[in-house]
């Protein structure tokens, strides 16, 4: 039976992977200069696109930077730092925290959205959709990533609560670098996203607070339960 070819998330997830090692196991030093884009793409056997997309993502992630002119580098992160950046790997594969931050944010995030949709400003509500729009106009993984922070940020500054709105802001730093390892590996999921965040939007605009509230739970959700896949493949 002839071979499929592997798909582009796949591979780009296990040159993720393999890079990570490599600085985990001290083949990469932080503060080292990463072998060039090319470099690493024979290296490792696979395109330059993918390496690209890799490099990209391990940028997001805080565990490389690009420094103009000069090259990609490991960061130099503090001990606590590296556990966190490296967390995320050990969390998919083995651990249910992560699982259990996201139904804490599910649960805000929603009330969160139903009290912003009751009492939202047309200032802010302007905020919320120059996020969105900015999502809808790029395919670049960290603009899109940093539009879906400050989309959820205005919303719960929105809702009036600031208690609500500082931990919300918490939970969310803490399970963003799940949401980007779902963006490289999950076909189509910033797709999903963006309709997602259209839901939630429309909602708020609408001034319905039920329907604000179950779009911003299907939401969260939608990455618990790819989440809750992983941890149990």
């Amino acid at each position: 039976m002839e071979e499929t070819a592997p798909q582009k998330g796949t591979v780009t997830q296990r040159a993720i992977e393999r890079i990570t090692a490599m600085i985990r196991e001290g083949e990469l030093e932080p503060g080292e200069r990463l072998p060039t884009e090319r470099e690493l793409a024979v290296r490792l056997g696979i395109s330059r696109s993918s390496m690209r997309e890799a490099i990209r993502a391990l940028t997001v992630l805080g565990m490389v930077e690009a420094r103009h002119g000069s090259g990609i580098y490991v960061t130099r992160l503090e001990a606590g730092d590296l556990l966190e950046t490296f967390g995320v790997v050990a969390d998919l594969s083995r651990g249910p925290r992560l699982v259990e931050l996201l139904e804490v944010r599910r649960v805000l995030e929603s009330t969160a959205t139903a009290l912003a949709a009751a009492r939202i400003t047309p200032e802010r509500l302007a905020e919320v959709e120059k996020h969105l729009s900015a999502m809808n106009a790029t395919d670049d993984p960290e603009e899109i990533l940093a539009h879906d922070l400050a989309f959820h940020r205005e919303i719960a500054a929105a809702a009036g609560n600031g208690t609500m709105a500082a931990i919300l802001e918490g939970l969310s730093s803490r399970t963003f670098r799940a949401r980007v390892w779902r963006g490289y590996q999950e076909e189509g999921a910033f797709a999903r996203t963006r309709r997602e965040h259209a839901a939630i939007h429309r909602a708020l605009t609408d001034g319905d607070p039920a329907a604000a509230r179950a779009a911003a739970a299907a939401h969260v959700g939608a990455v618990e339960e790819w989440l809750r896949g992983r941890l149990t493949d």
